[in-house]
């Protein structure tokens, strides 16, 4: 059915009304745990976004990598302008697959989360990303309770976003935000298409 222009407009107002009285009842204000999970792609990009609009607000932020830390991605390259501003670790050798060394994976993961929990309990630092720290939670390279006593650390108005998939259940429980992104298509799977400068990495 198409909608006449004052109908349309009437639809517009209500919804218009709708949200307005959303806004005026959200009063809170607390620094969130967000968690990005999934079998598709975006989790680490999603979050970099926030970490833009933190950089971008003044705020001081902390990036902590578990597993990726083998490549040198050219979001490393970009955000080294905001020196000063940003701290950086890339804490991992590359994917499990590319160490074959379970300890020593274990070992990364675990000096990872104590670089993370230092940026966590600072009251300087508004943001912190501990990218694909749920890969090593699902591996069973770190204890999901420590990370949970950790997480509570966090002063009122900080936030933490843990990205990767198989986020344990927990977390998802525990999280004030969480996004499971759905694999529907991939062009690797689908149709052979190599990872790519600017879209992968």
């Amino acid at each position: 059915m198409t909608l006449s222009p004052e109908q349309y407009q009437q639809k517009m107002q209500r919804r218009k009304e709708v949200q307005e009285q959303r806004l005026a009842q959200a009063s809170t204000e607390k620094g969130l745990i967000i968690v990005n999970t999934g079998n598709g792609k975006g989790k680490t990009t999603a979050a970099l976004g926030m970490v833009l609009r933190s950089l971008g607000h003044g705020f001081k932020v902390a990036i902590i990598q578990f597993i990726k830390g083998a490549w040198e991605p050219a979001e490393k390259a970009i955000l080294n302008h905001w020196e000063g501003q940003l701290e950086f670790y890339a804490m991992g050798e590359g994917f499990t697959w590319e160490t074959q060394d379970k300890q020593r994976d274990i070992q990364h993961a675990r000096a990872a989360w104590e670089k993370g929990l230092t940026f966590i309990t600072n009251p300087d630092y508004k943001l912190v990303l501990l990218d694909e720290i749920n890969v090593a939670l699902k591996l069973g390279y770190l204890d999901i309770s420590e990370i949970l006593t950790g997480l509570a650390q966090k002063p009122e108005d900080s936030h933490v976003i843990l990205t990767g998939r198989g986020a344990p259940t927990q977390l998802i429980e525990t999280a004030d935000l969480v996004t499971e992104m759905t694999l529907i298509k991939h062009p690797f799977r689908e149709q052979g298409v190599k990872a790519q400068p600017g879209i992968e990495f």
